[in-house]
This record gives structure tokens, C-alpha cells and sequence, in this order.
């Protein structure tokens, strides 16, 4: 148990684990893909990060409802957690927009 966590119930506990999670995600990635996702190359679309961003968050929403059906708990862990990513990274480049 960590001094972050002392005191919070079971399912705070979860949402803390869950929250880390994304975070360190999101992190590897950035440190991995540099700031692709808020800084577009734009080879091939002249989106901006934000509408770039949107039509990822459209994507997984797409892919959530097509593999509904096949019932597969790895495809959905996967793509919610890409979608949670998704829509963390729009709210910050919705940030970085507005002090631009």
C-alpha cells in the first residue's frame, strides 16, 4: 500500500491502479512517438492535432461497437484503454490550443 492510496476503499484503490495505468501509457508513448499525437507531421492529412485527435476518439468508438459482437475482452481492454488515452490527449491539446 502506497502513502497515495492509505485510507481509500477498494474500488478507489481501482480507479487509482486504473488512472496509472494510462498514465505510464501515455508517457511511454510520448517518450517513444515524441509529441506526434499534439504535433501532426501532416504527410498525408492537414488536420490539426485537435480534429486529428477527434477522428481517433471516432475510430475506437467504431471499433467498440463492430467487435461488440465478437466478445473478446482483449479487444476491448485494448481499445478502451486507447480510448481513454484518446480523449486524455484532446482535452490536452485542447489545452495547448488555447495558451497558443
Amino acid at each position: 500500500m502506497t502513502k497515495e492510496t492509505q485510507g481509500l476503499t477498494h474500488t478507489q484503490k481501482l480507479i487509482w491502479q486504473e488512472c496509472n495505468r494510462v498514465r505510464s501509457l501515455l508517457i511511454a508513448k510520448n517518450r517513444e512517438y515524441g509529441d506526434s499525437a499534439l504535433k501532426p507531421i501532416n504527410v498525408f492529412s492537414s488536420l490539426d492535432a485537435i480534429k486529428q485527435l477527434e477522428v481517433r476518439v471516432d475510430d475506437k468508438l467504431k471499433r467498440i461497437l463492430n467487435t461488440r459482437k465478437l466478445d473478446s475482452v482483449k479487444i476491448h481492454e485494448d481499445t478502451e484503454q486507447d480510448l481513454i488515452g484518446y480523449l486524455i490527449l484532446l482535452r490536452v491539446a485542447r489545452k495547448v490550443a488555447k495558451n497558443e
